[in-house]
């Protein structure tokens, strides 16, 4: 059985200089917490995909965000017994003026430091990622 696979943005943005990470919470199952995600749709690269959630899921567009393709991280796990394949990219806020939408995918977010971020998410791999790049920040900024 081939996987489905998503793809998504680990957003941050920088708030009283400290780094601060975007999680949505869901509004189904246990309303768990994660960065904005969903599955990508038939002629979509998996890029497309990450654009086109993080709008529908945040309301954040392209304009309002700074990808480092180079960052791409891929996560593998099962959902009901079944496989799934999750990439993700770090992203920058760069729109100050940007205002977090919510769908109804979602009933709340929260801009996080990491600690907190990788708290909340609850997962093991999403707490792996969410140091990846964090690391992958402090090196490239030298922060």
């Amino acid at each position: 059985m081939a996987p489905k696979v998503a793809a998504g943005f680990v957003i941050f943005r920088y708030a009283s200089s400290k780094i601060e990470y975007l999680l949505l919470q869901t509004s189904y199952g246990i309303h768990h917490w994660t960065p904005p995600k969903g599955h990508v749709d038939p002629g979509e690269t998996d890029l497309m995909t990450a654009y086109r959630e993080t709008q529908e899921e945040s309301g954040l567009k392209k304009a309002d965000i700074k990808v480092f393709e180079e960052t791409k991280t891929t996560l593998n796990y099962k959902v009901k017994g079944k496989p799934k394949v999750v990439h993700y990219w770090l992203a920058e806020l760069i729109n100050p003026d940007a205002k977090v939408k919510l769908s109804n995918e979602h009933q709340d977010f929260k801009w996080l430091p990491l600690k907190e971020a990788c708290e909340i998410s609850g997962y093991q791999d999403m707490e792996d990622v969410l140091n990846k790049f964090d690391e992958f920040l402090r090196k490239e900024r030298n922060l």
